[in-house]
Formats: C-alpha cells, structure tokens, sequence
C-alpha cells in the first residue's frame, strides 16, 4: 500500500460513516427488518414490551491478521439480509472477574460488534441516543453482559447501543514498529478508536433505527467512564456527541495511584518493546503470527505490565487533565459520579488492626513527602473513625478522585451543567442458592472452593460497579442478590434520572428529587443516590484538593 493511500484511509473511513444510509426497513417498511449502510439487518422483537433488537451488528472490518494492532477499517457490505439475534463474539480476554456473565457467541479477535434496542415505530421518530462503554479494567467485558442490556432504557422512550472494544494487549498495545507504520505516527489506543468507529457507525446509520443522530449521549462504568473521559477529550469524538454519563472512573488520575491512567507514548512504546523481547518476537509478523491464546498467557503472567491508553498524538494529542484544563473538550452536559466504597479499608491497612496509629502508618507509607498534609484529611482520632478513612483513602486513590477531577475540570471549562452524585445504596445479601459464592474487594462475585481466601469484609457502602444495574433497570438479570423493595424503587429512581438526562440534557423531572447542577452554585451540591435520595452540600472536598495539589 502506498504512504499516500495509507494517510487518506481514516479520512475516506469517516466520510463514509457520516454518510447517511437508505433509512427504514427491508423492502420499505418498518418492522424487524433495518436497512443501514451496509445492508440490511433483520432483528428480534420482544413481544412483550415491542422493543426491537439487533444483536452482533458489525461495525467495523475483523481487526485480525495485519490488522491486528490497526485503526479499525469499515465494514465490509453484505447482500441480501443478515440475521441480528445474536450477540456477536467477545473480545479476547482472560478469565479475571466473577461477576462477570457473558451472552456472546464466543470469543475471538473477530469481535467488533455492537447491539441495538429501539422502541422506534419509524424511522422518523428521532429517537434520543445512548451509546453505553462497558466496564472491566480494559481487560475484561463485553457488550453482552446482562447488566448493560438496553432494553429498559429503551422503554423509557430511547435508542439503546452496547459496544465492543479491543482488550488489553490487542487493544492497547504500543511499540515504535506500530508507531512507524500508521499513518498517524501513532499506536496504541485501538480499543478507544474502536469506540470511536462505533461513535461514527451510529452517527450515521441510528437514523435507520428511529433514533437522533445529533443527540448522541455516551455513557459507561469504570473503564467505561475512563472511555467516556477519553472520547469527550478527543479531536476525533468530541463532536459526535451531545452529553455524557461517568459512572466511576475517568483518565484525569495519576499513573502512581492508578494504572489505567493514559501514558506518553514513548513510554508505552518502551513497554512493548520489553513485551516483545520477553516472547523473543523480533518484528510485528512474528508479534501478528502468534495466536489469542499465546498473546493472553503471556501477558497473564506474574510481573507483565498492563497495556495503558496511551498520549499517541492523535487520539489524544495532548495528556487529558491538560485538554480539560484549557476547556478543549467536547462541550456537553455531564452526568457523573461516583460509589461511596469503591475499594474496602483492607486495602490500605492491609491485615494491620483498625486503629489509628496502624492508620496513621499506612498513610505515611503511601504519602512519603507529604504524610502531614495526608493525615489532616485522612487520619482518623478515634477508632471509630479509622474504617470510614481508610475506606475514603482506599476509595479517592483508587477511582473516585479521578473522577471528582474530570468533574471539578467540566465544571471550570466545559461551559456546560455538570450533575454530579454520590452513591451510597449497599447491595442486598446474595441469594442462599449461591453457595460459596463470596463478594470480592472492588464489587466483584468470587466463586469456587478457594473463593473464601479473596472474600472481602462485608461492604460498609455501594461497592465499585454496584450500581450498574440500578442505574440501567436490570436488577433483574442478576440473580446473585436477593433484591428487596427499596433496591428496586433506587433503581426507579436512578434510572429515570439517567432517561432524563439522555433525552433532555438535564436529569431533572417529574416525582424526582429536584437535582440542581454543580455549577449552578459555589456550594457545588451533590445528589446523594439511596433510598431515600437526596441533595446534599459537597463533602470532603479538601480530600480531593490534596490529591488534586499532587496531580498538577
């Protein structure tokens, strides 16, 4: 292929995607049936509730053979009518969290699909958007997961998208081989461009579907909310949407406190280098000819870093906080917030008695230069204080600061209302007929007989990813909790905030606890999401401002 070929692709890839499709169904009628730009698609149709769905819908070209490590290309057309009731292969990936429950069709690098829900009657409905990122670490996850279903959201009078994206070391990885040959001197970051082809996939077909092509809302939990940071930074993505929704998580942290922070690429470059030498692959056939299962046990193992996202100049052309700061980012209502337990005390005493002077300890251990500062806002005068700091502690460091920074920063430069919660509902207990079944640190289920050694203390709060299926209506797909009443009027409330702001920008409505924006006054009020739920003045803010004093 030649250079000049080469640079224009991604150009000519965009241009087509933002071409518009022959909208409706097959044969000019609505029904089951959806014509989109590249073909006609036939999906299913819940006879209960008459939302459609179109399942494994191909976004982009299978990123295998050479083009594994690759922008991803369009779609390929296809003739005559192809079945959607199905979801599409996940991502590979290894075995890592519990909680996890997949519907895909397997698992392969052929996996880049996304899934549709829509109440539209025509195609002429105009239909808001919510185009929703999984969570998993950028590990782990797929589209499929019956917590992200979208059928719910859909009867509340919108268009549903659950996404796939590349994984860990076939989504993230970065080396000067890759950097040289991509048009945009860039590598790394697949997964996000994946995301981002599906941003354009739907942008220019989700008309064909009922729904608003220009009022796209992109939603998503943990990494989901990291991808949510990213594509609203981005020059590629920015325009493609008109709010968004952070459940947990966002790029603004620091590579020291958490790992999933974006990186220079030179450093992510250095990374795979040391990954390719450490399989004694010397050139990108050799890394292109090894198979999933070769690539996903060699970085199972002890000691392999992580594949981060990465400051490619392209994707991201600048660090994130710095893209926020001088207000360069998409200029969209944000909804976003975080759990009130996102990571247990155990995490930063250890096995270490709960008491102050251990507590103390630990926080010297992890603030060296500025242990003073720390124990101001984290130390705790008595023993009833101790597990609610290191839980604060445990919770700040590992995800909750990063987003109360990509919150306080759209607040300051996105011209924008920014609605911000705390989420403090703690999940019921787990179903009897679970068994062994055991909660793990950070949200997670474990299973099996060695579940016990990883069980973490009974949750004091709402845990990392706990509220996913409040928020999205599908406390019923998960039969590991015993759900009561009140879990399912948070879920009502919860969710009709999220339909709320998806369609109007604003969360605000009807029946609802009035929500004001975090900008609309200096006392920067937080919606406090339980059983009860209520406005509450921001707390703790000193907190983040330390954390905020060691990431500048």
């Amino acid at each position: 292929m030649s250079q000049r070929l080469a640079c224009i692709l991604p150009a000519i890839f965009a241009a087509l995607l933002l071409t518009a499709p022959t909208a409706g169904g097959a044969n000019g009628r609505d029904g089951d049936t959806v014509s989109t730009a590249n073909g006609v698609l036939e999906g299913t149709i819940d006879p209960a509730t008459r939302i459609r769905m179109f399942k494994g819908v191909p976004f982009a070209q299978p990123p295998v053979g050479d083009l594994r490590w690759k922008e991803p290309r369009p779609p390929v057309k296809w003739v005559g009518v192809r079945k959607a009731d199905q979801f599409g292969p996940r991502c590979p990936q290894r075995s890592v969290f519990g909680d996890m429950n997949f519907r895909s069709n397997g698992m392969g690098e052929d996996c880049l699909y996304l899934n549709i829900w829509t109440p539209a009657k025509s195609r002429n409905a105009k239909l808001p958007v919510m185009v929703y990122f999984f969570g998993g670490g950028f590990i782990a996850g797929d589209g499929s997961e019956p917590r992200y279903d979208g059928e719910s959201l859909a009867t509340k009078g919108m268009v549903t998208v659950t996404v796939n994206y590349r994984l860990d070391i076939l989504g993230f990885f970065a080396h000067p081989e890759l950097t040289k040959e991509s048009p945009h001197h860039a590598s790394g970051n697949y997964g996000l461009l994946d995301q981002h082809a599906a941003l354009l996939w739907v942008k220019r077909n989700i008309a064909a579907f009922g729904g608003d092509p220009n009022k796209i809302t992109i939603g998503g939990e943990s990494a989901g909310s990291m991808s949510v940071s990213a594509q609203m930074a981005s020059p590629l993505s920015k325009d493609l949407i008109a709010g968004a929704i952070g459940e947990s998580g966002s790029f603004l942290g620091t590579a020291s406190w958490l790992p999933l922070s974006a990186v220079p690429k030179e450093n992510a470059e250095q990374a795979g280098v040391k990954f390719a030498a450490a399989v004694r692959a010397n050139s990108l056939a050799a890394l292109r000819a090894m198979t999933v299962e070769q690539l996903l046990q060699e970085t199972g193992r002890e000691g392999t870093n992580r594949f981060p996202a990465t400051i490619d100049g392209y994707f991201l052309p600048r660090p994130i906080r710095q893209i926020y700061a001088e207000g360069q980012q998409a200029h969209v209502p944000l909804l976003v917030g975080w759990n009130s337990q996102e990571n247990p005390a155990r995490v930063v005493l250890g096995d270490a008695e709960p008491t102050p002077e251990n507590l103390a300890s630990a926080v010297r251990k992890l603030f060296p230069n500025h242990s003073e500062e720390a124990l101001k806002v984290y130390g705790a005068a008595t023993a009833g204080q101790v597990l609610d700091n290191a839980t604060a502690l445990a919770s700040d460091r590992f995800i909750a600061y990063s987003t109360w920074a990509w919150s306080n920063l759209c607040e300051k430069t996105g011209g924008k209302p920014v609605f911000r919660y705390y989420y403090s509902h703690p999940r019921p207990a787990m179903r009897r007929e679970m068994g062994n079944a055991v909660a793990g640190l950070a949200g997670g289920v474990n299973r099996g007989p060695d579940a016990g050694a990883t069980a973490a203390p009974p949750a004091s709060g709402a845990t990392h990813s706990s509220e996913i299926e409040y928020a999205l209506g599908n406390l019923a797909t998960n039969k590991v909790y015993a759900w009561t009443d009140d879990d399912y009027k948070v879920s009502r409330t919860m969710e009709e905030y999220f339909a709320n702001f998806i369609k109007t920008g604003d969360p605000n409505g009807s029946k609802l606890p009035q929500w004001p924006a975090a900008n609309s006054d200096k006392s920067a009020p937080v919606m406090n999401i339980d059983v009860e739920t209520r406005v509450e003045p921001e707390k703790h803010r000193e907190r983040y401002e330390f954390l905020d004093s060691l990431n500048r």
